[in-house]
């Protein structure tokens, strides 16, 4: 796992590639029902971002785009905080997981910004 590759501006890329490093996340995990009940949360949500990118870039309307970018900066904020478990409870070290969640963060910020200017120029249309 290259967790350190440049993250791509593409964003569809880039939450895909988001998706394939929490995949790879979850299969690493310790098999105990702990680690395996977390892991399925943050697989749940860190692989449905991209997903819902992808259905913000076909949406039909303005506000439909904008809903769909809240639905992945839900996503995303859930997936930090099911990290944030893993990592507070020990099964996974801050250091094994530094790279995951500076991309999520990250992202974090991108689509904010995206959903923020989106709602601007949907009020300035009205």
């Amino acid at each position: 796992m290259n967790d350190k590759k440049k993250p791509s501006n593409d964003l569809s890329e880039r939450t895909k590639s988001f998706a394939l490093r929490v995949i790879r996340l979850y299969v690493a995990l310790p098999k105990n029902t702990h680690s395996q009940i977390l892991g399925k949360q943050v697989l749940r949500s860190g692989t449905s971002v991209g997903a819902n990118y992808r259905e913000a870039n076909r949406s039909r309307s303005k506000n439909e785009f904008i809903a769909k970018i809240g639905d992945c900066l839900k996503e995303l904020d859930e997936t930090a905080y099911w990290l944030e478990l893993l990592i507070e409870s020990g099964i996974l070290s801050l250091q094994k997981t530094r790279d995951l969640c500076r991309e999520c963060d990250e992202l974090l910020a991108i689509l904010t910004t995206i959903s923020k200017k989106s709602k601007a120029s949907t009020i300035h249309l009205s």
